[in-house]
Formats: C-alpha cells, structure tokens, sequence
C-alpha cells in the first residue's frame, strides 16, 4: 500500500520531501532539468508516435508527465500518448496544484490533468491516457503487463531513495522495455549504471544539466 508524501516547502516555492531530505525537482530551473534529462534523455521529439508509452520511476508532482504532455502537443502528434507511473508516496492534487503554480508555461496541461486525475489514479484525455500505479515498484512494477518505449528515471537521490535504483528492480524496468527503447537519469552513480547495464541495456554518460556534469541515458538493442 501507498503513503501520503509528507513534504515542505523551500522558499514558499519548491516541495522538498521531508521523507528522503530531497527537492521534487531542480532548485535552479526544475521544468528545464525535465527537458534536458528526460525529454532530451529520451530523444522523445524524435521517437513520438501514437501510442508512444512513456513509464516513470517516481510520479513526484507530475512535472515530467507534464513536460512530456507539451512537448507532444508542440510536436503536432496525431492519436494518445501513454503514461504510467509508479509511485510509493503520491503528493495530493492541492499539494501537486501549488507546485505546477510555479511553470505557469504549463497551466493548461495542468489543468488538463488535474481536471481529469480528479481524486482518482487514471486520467484519460483526447490526447493522453495517463495511470498513477500506487505503491513500492519494487512489488507493483513486475506485475505491470505493460512495455514502455521510454522509460523516466526519476526516484529521489540514490543516497537517499536506494530502493528505486537497485540491480532487481532494474532488470524488471528491462522486462518492461520494448525493444529499442530507452531510459534516462539524472544521476550518474555508477551502481546505477551498472544495474542498467548488467539488465541488457547500452548505456551512456551524458552532459548531465546546470551544476550536474553528468547524467545517465540507456538504450535496449532491438534484439
């Protein structure tokens, strides 16, 4: 079962979660770390298509699940963009509301989400089909049915959050991979990296975004 998040907010402005000591997202500019490691990561401008099925290790706010919705409406997609993500501790709608405050070059798809999310796990747009799956990934993520084309890597720190990035559960984000898909991270600790590798996955350091020097970008091989 899922807890509540319990979090504060860093200058009336950024939820940090008092569970793991952690931000939600960057301190300096959270929307642009999300487009450079997660969209950029996944070369998704690129990849689009109907049906495009994106999974998230650690939903957090919904910053990237956002993101990813813009970019795909810029992008002039045709059909749905699939969404799941997994998450232990869920940020209630007014918490999740506060934090989209601060990108207001999101307020429609925003209002778009929560309008649809309601107090339930499952959205569904013309454009979207968006599911919240509660609790640890670690038991919910090898009962998915589901394969995702890329993969957003996005638990807290670590140091802080070890369970989202051990070598078990990354072999069941490889079992979830379609072939040729992706992932990508912010971090670039090399447990992580070797976790990702020893899964199946090709795996590459990236310039990581503003004072991270690297980041962490896989691939799975087509066979």
């Amino acid at each position: 079962m899922s807890q509540s998040a319990e979090l504060e907010w860093r200058e009336g402005k950024v939820p940090v979660s008092t569970r793991f000591d952690d931000p939600y997202y960057s301190l300096d500019n959270g929307l642009a770390e999300t487009r450079h490691v997660f969209l950029d990561g996944n070369d998704l401008a690129a990849r689009f298509r109907d049906g495009f099925h994106v999974a998230e290790l650690g939903f957090g706010t919904g910053l990237n699940l956002l993101a990813a919705l813009r970019l795909w409406r810029e992008s002039g997609q045709d059909g749905r963009l699939h969404f799941t993500s997994f998450e232990a501790f869920p940020v209630g709608v007014e918490d999740m509301r506060a934090a989209h405050s601060a990108f207001p070059e999101l307020a429609t798809e925003s209002g778009d989400l929560l309008e649809a999310l309601g107090s339930g796990s499952v959205a569904d747009l013309p454009d979207l089909r968006f599911e919240l799956i509660e609790g640890d990934a670690r038991e919910m993520l090898p009962r998915w049915p589901g394969r995702a084309d890329a993969w957003f890597l996005d638990g807290f720190s670590p140091a802080r959050n070890p369970e989202l990035w051990g070598p078990e559960l990354m072999q069941a984000v490889a079992a979830h991979t379609a072939p040729g898909g992706t992932a990508a991270t912010y971090t670039a600790a090399g447990h992580v990296r070797r976790a990702l590798h020893a899964a199946g996955f090709e795996v590459t350091r990236r310039a990581g975004f503003g004072r991270k020097r690297h980041m962490t970008s896989a691939r799975m091989p087509l066979k």
